[in-house]
C-alpha cells in the first residue's frame, strides 16, 4: 500500500454554513469545483479550517457525501476523522472508508496529551481498523503535544500509515521527519512552509490558502518541480498578505469571508466563533484587490 503516497498541493477545504449555522451542501460543492478547476492535487475536508470540532457525526458524513458525489474521484479526498477515544476514531473511520473516503487523516487526541508510546498504539490501533491509507495530522498548538520524530519512524512501518501533515509551523520540525522516513509523504501543513518542505525534500502542503487561491499554491509546487525557484518563491511570498490577515481573528473567519467575497457564500464560522465585523471586511476586500490586481 505504501505505493499510495500523495503529492502537491491539497486544499483544507472550509466547510460552508448557511445563516443558520446548517451545513450548505450547494456551497460546498460549488467550492470543490473550484479548487479542482484550479488545479490542486488533492482535498483535505472535515480539518481545522473544515471546523470539525463543531460537527455532528450526521453532518460530517453529509460533508462527505457531497464532497465525494462532486470530486467524480478527480483527485483523492484526505478526511478527517481524529477524536480523543480509539474507539470513537475507529468507528468514524471505518464509517468513512464506507462512505469513499481516498485516505484518512487522524488528528492526535487532544485535551489530555498521550505518551508517545500512546500516540504510536493510538495511530496504529486505528489504521489497522481500516483498508485505506491513513494521514498523520500533527498540530500541537491545538492539541497539547506533538508526534516525535522517532514515533513517526515507527508509524511508517505500518502498512497503511503512508503520511504526514505537520502543522507545527517549524521546518526543524517537517526536516526531522523527512530525515526519519522512507517512501513517506510528508506535507506542510502551514501554507507559509510550502516551498521549504518541497525543498527539504517533502511532498507538498495542505493549504487553506488555496480556497482562495489555488492557482498560486499550485504554482509554487509546478515552478518548483520545473526548476523554476524564483517564481516558486515569487508565488509563497504572494501567500504571506491573506495570511497576515487571517490572524486578526478566530480561524476561519478570515478565509470564510474571502471566499465569499470572491462568490461563495459559504457563510460566518459556527459559533462561538464569529464572522468579521464591517472593517475587518473591508480589509478583506482590500487584500483581495491587490490580488486580483497581479493575478
Amino acid at each position: 500500500m505504501k505505493e499510495q503516497k500523495l503529492e502537491g498541493i491539497i486544499t483544507a477545504l472550509l466547510t460552508a454554513f448557511d445563516d443558520k449555522e446548517q451545513v450548505n451542501e450547494a456551497s460546498i460543492k460549488q467550492l470543490t469545483r473550484r479548487v479542482i478547476h484550479g488545479g490542486v492535487d488533492g482535498l483535505f475536508i472535515l480539518g481545522t479550517n473544515g471546523e470539525f470540532h463543531t460537527l455532528t457525526e450526521g453532518e460530517k458524513e453529509q460533508i462527505v457525501s457531497a464532497v465525494m458525489e462532486e470530486t467524480k474521484n478527480e483527485v483523492p479526498v484526505v478526511v478527517g476523522v481524529g477524536g480523543n477515544s480509539t474507539l470513537e476514531v475507529q468507528r468514524r473511520a471505518q464509517r468513512m472508508e464506507k462512505l469513499g473516503a481516498d485516505y484518512l487523516s487522524v488528528i492526535t487526541p487532544y485535551f489530555e496529551p498521550p505518551s508517545q508510546e500512546e500516540l504510536y498504539d493510538y495511530f496504529k490501533d486505528v489504521a489497522e481498523s481500516v483498508n485505506i491509507p491513513i494521514m498523520i495530522y500533527n498540530m500541537p498548538s491545538k492539541t497539547g503535544v506533538s508526534v516525535d520524530a522517532e514515533t513517526v519512524a515507527e508509524l511508517a512501518k505500518v502498512g497503511n500509515i503512508v503520511g504526514i501533515k505537520d502543522s507545527s509551523g517549524d521546518i526543524e520540525q517537517i526536516q526531522a521527519y523527512i530525515n526519519s522516513t522512507k517512501d513517506f509523504a510528508v506535507f506542510a501543513g502551514a501554507d507559509s512552509l510550502i516551498l521549504q518542505t518541497l525543498q527539504a525534500g517533502g511532498n507538498g502542503g495542505v493549504a487553506a490558502t488555496s480556497n482562495m487561491f489555488p492557482e498560486l499554491a499550485v504554482g509554487i509546487y509546478q515552478n518548483w518541480k520545473n526548476g523554476e525557484l524564483l517564481k516558486a518563491e515569487e508565488l509563497q511570498q504572494s501567500l504571506q498578505p491573506i495570511r497576515t490577515l487571517s490572524k486578526e481573528a478566530t480561524t476561519p473567519a478570515v478565509f470564510k469571508e474571502a471566499v465569499t467575497q470572491l462568490g461563495i457564500n459559504v457563510g460566518a464560522p459556527r459559533r462561538p466563533v464569529k464572522g468579521l465585523n464591517e472593517s475587518q471586511k473591508q480589509q478583506v476586500a482590500e487584500v483581495l484587490k491587490e490580488y486580483k490586481a497581479t493575478m
